[in-house]
């Protein structure tokens, strides 16, 4: 139903296309939404018809009040239910609309996502009760990354950076909790998991240091690469790791990470990402050439940090 906030919601659509973007909505397969607004819960044909008739682009599907349907302990059959059922009927629209899963990671869904029609799923919980622990969630994420693939992707949660909303609920967008320094590790991480990049903030209050943090071409690069492939990880301590990515052109995109509270000096060697010889190492934040190095790069990476590089082939 339109409201006095969205009165028109097909021109709101076509106002977003004017721009150059795309239109997404959110809805849930239970009777309400995570706000407490009417779901799609017995309606999915109507919305489908709908979503595609206003000329929207993605849907993300949250599970919230479809436990009240189910119950707290699912089965595999109904967690898949109510996705399979909505991914089926965005095929039969007229346009393509992308289909987020939102259902935190239950049943392993990285495992079965794309089979019942969605493009993507969220891996874990929300993101925003967690800002302070971005490393940990790539973590983990990337030990899903062999389900991942072109079309079928695993998606840790949004990027929020600069002026973002509570995530307990209430009042304007706030500046987000993160140093600068964690701010370019947050869209490193994700670059190299080859993550969605939603971006989750307010777009009115854009600053030229949150644009140059999400509008890097070169990191964009990595994250759009073809290959679509979600780094490996090498653990090197505790606190250090490197994250390993294949390229399209045969070079490796490589985070030299830092999760620690101190700076510290890490290397990343040769025979851990994967290169012989005399390489070429690129700083990709900097855009710019550091010069061929062999056997090993060395850096020192600052607090909470990512040292982002593209080693080989330009």
């Amino acid at each position: 139903l339109p409201n006095k906030h969205f009165p028109d919601m097909k021109a709101l659509a076509d106002y977003v296309h004017s721009k150059g973007l795309k239109a997404g909505l959110y809805t849930s397969p239970g009777p309400k939404t995570c706000t407490g607004f009417a779901g799609a819960y017995q309606h999915e044909a109507q919305e489908a018809k709908l979503f595609a008739d206003w000329g929207f682009d993605f849907l993300k599907y949250d599970w919230c009040y479809y436990g009240n349907v189910v119950g707290q302990n699912p089965s595999l059959e109904e967690m898949q239910k109510p996705y399979r059922l909505m991914g089926g009927l965005l095929r039969q629209q007229s346009r393509d609309i992308v289909l987020n899963l939102c259902q935190y990671g239950m049943g392993e869904v990285w495992k079965w996502g794309a089979e019942i029609g969605g493009q993507s799923w969220r891996t874990a919980g929300d993101l925003g009760m967690e800002l302070d622990r971005i490393f940990e969630v790539a973590l983990k994420n990337c030990e899903h990354r062999d389900w991942q693939k072109p079309g079928a992707w695993n998606d840790p949660d949004y990027i929020q950076i600069g002026y973002i909303g509570d995530a307990r609920g209430g009042g304007l967008p706030v500046p987000c909790p993160l140093t600068p320094t964690e701010q370019y590790s947050f869209m490193s991480l994700w670059a190299l998991m080859a993550a969605p990049i939603f971006y989750s903030g307010d777009m009115t209050k854009l600053d030229e240091f949150t644009l140059n943090v999400l509008c890097n071409p070169e990191v964009i690069a990595v994250n759009q690469d073809p290959l679509g492939q979600c780094a490996r990880v090498v653990k090197l301590d505790e606190d250090t790791f490197l994250m390993v990515k294949d390229l399209a052109d045969g070079a490796k995109a490589v985070g030299l990470c830092n999760r620690g509270e101190d700076k510290v000096s890490i290397t990343a060697k040769w025979s851990d990402i994967g290169v012989k010889g005399n390489q070429p190492v690129r700083d990709l934040w900097r855009q710019k050439n550091l010069g061929k190095f062999t056997g090993e790069f060395k850096t020192d990476v600052p607090r909470r940090g990512v040292v982002m590089v593209k080693i080989g082939k330009r």
